[in-house]
C-alpha cells in the first residue's frame, strides 16, 4: 500500500497556471466557414454561449415510425402508447426546451402553456386523447389539493405570479403520483 502512495505520488500532475481559451479558435473557425460556399455548409445545432448544444424535448424516446399503410394513404403514424407518467414528464421536457407562457395556448416565440404542450407531445404521436385526460385529471387533483378554488388546468396555469418553477414542480409531483 505504502508502495502505491508513493507511485501516485510521482505520478500527480503540476497545477496548470492558466485556462485554456478558446474564443480566438472559435473566431478562426466562424471565418473559415463565412469563406466556403453556401453549398458547402452543412447545418448543424448552434452551441450556446455556454457550450451546450440544444437537445430535443422527446431524447431517448422512440419517435412514432409511420407504417406502409400508413404513407400509401398519407396518415400519421399510429400514436405510441405512454403511460400518464411518461405523458407528464415529457411536458415538463417540452417546456424545459420550448419555454412556457401564460394567456394563450402558444405565443408566437413558441412557448406553450401546459395546455399547450400538452397538445404538442400528443401532436408529436406520444399517447392518445385517453393519456390526456387522465393526466389533465392528475393535474387537477393536485391543484385542487392546493387550493378548492382552482377549476381548470388553464386558470391554474394563467394565475398572476406563477412561475415556471412552479409548472415544472407541479409537473413532477404529479408524475410521481400518477406512478403509483
Amino acid at each position: 500500500m505504502h508502495g502505491n502512495t508513493r507511485t501516485l505520488a510521482r505520478l500527480a500532475l503540476p497545477e496548470l497556471a492558466f485556462v485554456a481559451d478558446g474564443t480566438e479558435l472559435v473566431r478562426e473557425i466562424e471565418r473559415y466557414l463565412a469563406a466556403q460556399p453556401h453549398a458547402a455548409r452543412i447545418a448543424v445545432p448552434t452551441v450556446s454561449t455556454l457550450g451546450q448544444a440544444p437537445i430535443t424535448w422527446d431524447l431517448g424516446m422512440t419517435r412514432p415510425q409511420p407504417t406502409l399503410a400508413d404513407r400509401l394513404l398519407r396518415r400519421p403514424a399510429a400514436p405510441l402508447p405512454i403511460d400518464t407518467a411518461t405523458h407528464l414528464r415529457l411536458l415538463s421536457r417540452y417546456l424545459t426546451v420550448h419555454g412556457w407562457c401564460q394567456g394563450a395556448l402558444w405565443d408566437e416565440t413558441g412557448r406553450r402553456c401546459i395546455l399547450g404542450a400538452q397538445l404538442a407531445v400528443l401532436q408529436a404521436g406520444y399517447g392518445t386523447a385517453d393519456t390526456v385526460m387522465r393526466a389533465r385529471r392528475h393535474l387537477m387533483e393536485h391543484f385542487v389539493a392546493q387550493d378548492p378554488a382552482v377549476r381548470s388546468v388553464d386558470q391554474w396555469n394563467d394565475h398572476p405570479g406563477r412561475t415556471a418553477a412552479q409548472v415544472h414542480r407541479a409537473l413532477d409531483i404529479t408524475a410521481a403520483r400518477a406512478r403509483n
